[in-house]
């Protein structure tokens, strides 16, 4: 597991919330209990009023943070991606073969998660469950227009281009490399949930990730 330095700070479009929860230790337990009430029980169910019954605190003041339940969705996501970018900088560090960094770089994308100590009020784990499961709701919406234009979405975006720009430097006529990285992304997402949920719709492969095996192996035969 890649550990972040301590003063690294995720950073977050400021649209997405009205008071920087970063900014206090109450929103800071926004998004920690936030994170575990919308993993129990699903972001259909996950209201500010359950949230403030959780950490004790009225549902007014969770307003002062977030507009809406959609926009703190908006945040986790999007701190979410950038951790994953950040991770991947980090991880890529001193590897020079553009193979081993791309190599490198699906295996991070396809990995199970594991919790990060560099910030003890995420609960990674959790996080990756959230985005797997809820993150299609956070841009399948009127408004996904609006806020990639606000910014919104820019720690997606670069993550999937930093792999991309490795792809080109194997192969600069390959046509396609956003669309492989972010399918890459997306599909482990979907073969993560149908393993725990939908076998039959996966291959579980005794003593193997098959998961990051099965996209190492398209992304080395997509881009030849």
């Amino acid at each position: 597991m890649i550990q972040l330095p301590v003063q690294i700070k995720i950073k977050v479009n400021p649209k997405v919330f009205l008071k920087d929860p970063e900014s206090s230790n109450l929103g800071k337990d926004i998004v920690e209990h936030g994170i575990e009430l919308i993993a129990e029980i699903g972001f259909e169910a996950f209201t500010f009023k359950k949230l403030g019954g959780r950490i004790g605190s009225p549902e007014s003041s969770i307003y002062r943070y977030f507009e809406n339940k959609h926009k703190l969705l908006l945040y986790l996501t999007s701190w979410y991606w950038s951790w994953m970018e950040y991770r991947l900088y980090f991880s890529l560090t001193n590897i020079n073969s553009p193979q081993n960094r791309l190599e490198r770089a699906v295996v991070l994308l396809t990995e199970l998660i594991e919790e990060d100590s560099s910030f003890s009020h995420v609960n990674e784990v959790k996080l990756n469950q959230i985005v797997i499961t809820e993150s299609p709701k956070s841009y399948l919406t009127k408004e996904v227009d609006q806020e990639n234009n606000e910014g919104i979405f820019a720690g997606y975006k670069q993550l999937v281009a930093r792999v991309s720009d490795i792809i080109l430097e194997i192969n600069p006529d390959y046509k396609y490399p956003h669309m492989l990285v972010s399918t890459v992304i997306e599909g482990a997402h979907f073969q993560r949930y149908f393993v725990k949920h939908l076998p039959r719709l996966t291959d579980v492969v005794k003593g193997e990730n098959s998961i990051t095996e099965f996209y190492l192996e398209m992304v080395s035969k997509a881009i030849k």
